[in-house]
């Protein structure tokens, strides 16, 4: 008896995947992340080192505040990053109706079961409907 391994003797059958070049290539980019990501913190660490100093921060001369600069800096950028995320949470969820609108007016001209608003409803026409075809009519030689 001869024993086969699943992808040997089978024309069909295609040999085990190498997964070495897959493997490869995501560890290079995890790795790349981490460079890129540990570059970024001591760059901020460092700029936040660099300014330490305290600023005063006033409100239309309702209040003022006073902090290091790198806070005052983050909290603008926090501000903003959470503003832009705002906004394009906005835009995604309209762009989603829109999509969804014009899918529903796609099915609805598509199908052939709903009625078109430009044409009569069947049966509503004049000697239209059951009983008033050519075929069901009988004639007398009268």
């Amino acid at each position: 008896m001869e024993q086969k391994n699943a992808w040997m003797g089978a024309a069909e059958a295609t040999p085990p995947p190498v997964f070495f070049p897959v493997q490869w290539h995501n560890c290079a980019m995890h790795i790349v992340r981490w460079i890129v990501g540990a570059t970024i913190f001591i760059a901020l660490l460092l700029l936040s080192l660099q300014n330490s100093k305290q600023v005063e921060l006033a409100f239309f001369n309702f209040a003022s505040l006073q902090a290091p600069l790198i806070v005052v800096v983050f909290i603008a950028f926090a501000t903003g990053v959470a503003l832009g995320l705002l906004v394009g949470t906005l835009r995604s969820v309209r762009l989603k109706r829109q999509v969804s609108k014009l899918r529903r007016e796609h099915r609805i001209k598509h199908d052939p079961t709903t009625v078109t608003s430009g044409a009569a409803a069947p049966g509503t026409s004049p000697a239209s409907g059951p009983g008033f075809g050519r075929s069901d009519r009988s004639y007398d030689d009268h």
